[in-house]
């Protein structure tokens, strides 16, 4: 599945889409960012309330397919500044974290 699919299967937010058809191979969870960076597989959809720029220096190093921002959360200024200098995929969803990461992984699992 590819970020656009996820984005428009899941009704997701697009903040910044620098790679739309970047496939998106799993998830991660996490808000506590040397723990992602230590954690996050490349390729995953990363879920995250975090939302300073640190998010897509973070998201960059570890090269998951895009970051989605939770609970409504909106990026800040800095963060979407530097997704698009990063190239990140920022997308967001008005759900809490767990139901939204059942959601990426059922989508993942069916291709729906």
């Amino acid at each position: 599945m590819t970020v656009q699919g996820l984005a428009d299967a899941l009704h997701l937010t697009v903040f910044h889409l620098a790679d739309p058809e970047q496939a998106v191979t799993g998830g991660y969870c996490g808000d506590l960012l040397s723990w992602v960076m230590g954690r996050a597989q490349a390729g995953c959809a990363w879920l995250t309330i975090m939302s300073n720029g640190n998010v897509a220096a973070v998201a960059s190093l570890t090269d998951v397919s895009c970051v989605i921002l939770t609970d409504g959360v909106q990026p800040d200024p800095d963060l979407l500044a530097k997704a698009k200098g990063h190239g990140v995929n920022l997308l967001g969803c008005a759900g809490e974290t767990y139901p939204a990461a059942l959601a990426v992984a059922e989508t993942l699992r069916t291709g729906r």
